[in-house]
């Protein structure tokens, strides 16, 4: 099996829509610091694919010395697809000279919060009802995930 990684291109945006709208029911999504509304299709990112099929996407935002990660997501899971999308951003956050990489996940998503602490990063704050504030933008946000409720925004940052 090959994988390959690669910036997102304009003939991407298909498939890069169709992931974040399977993830997350559309391609905006609350980021930015804790806040805003973006459209995470529209920000820059990487498409890994395994065997010449779309394996995952990255999309991240650069402000300052920190660059966010605004949405990873694995299409085949369990092939490294996400810790290749994760080596591809930190490295452009490098050369960028970054000061860091970081990113917000939710109290539900312990899936997610095991695989960034093996990646190295580190769990920052706590945002006690943060997702209660995201859900003003965007009220899709669900109130539950295999039965534990969505409440709370976790930050997790890497130096570089």
């Amino acid at each position: 099996m090959a994988m390959s990684v690669r910036a997102v291109e304009p003939q991407d945006l298909a498939d890069v829509t169709w992931v974040l709208t399977e993830s997350w029911g559309g391609s905006t999504v609350v980021a930015m610091g804790r806040g805003e509304l973006v459209d995470a299709a529209a920000q820059p990112g990487f498409v890994a694919e395994l065997d010449g099929e779309l394996a995952g996407i990255i999309t991240y935002a650069q402000r300052g010395d920190s660059v966010e990660i605004i949405t990873i997501n694995a299409v085949i899971p369990g092939k490294g697809v996400g810790a290749t999308l994760l080596d591809a951003v930190r490295a452009v956050a490098t050369e960028r000279g970054a000061a860091r990489l970081w990113l917000i996940t939710t109290n539900d998503n312990t899936h997610a919060l095991r695989f960034y602490q093996r990646y190295g990063f580190d769990l920052v704050a706590l945002h006690r009802h943060g997702v209660d504030r995201a859900r003003k933008l965007k009220p899709s946000i669900p109130a539950e995930a295999d039965g534990i409720p969505i409440r709370h925004e976790l930050e997790l940052e890497l130096p570089l």
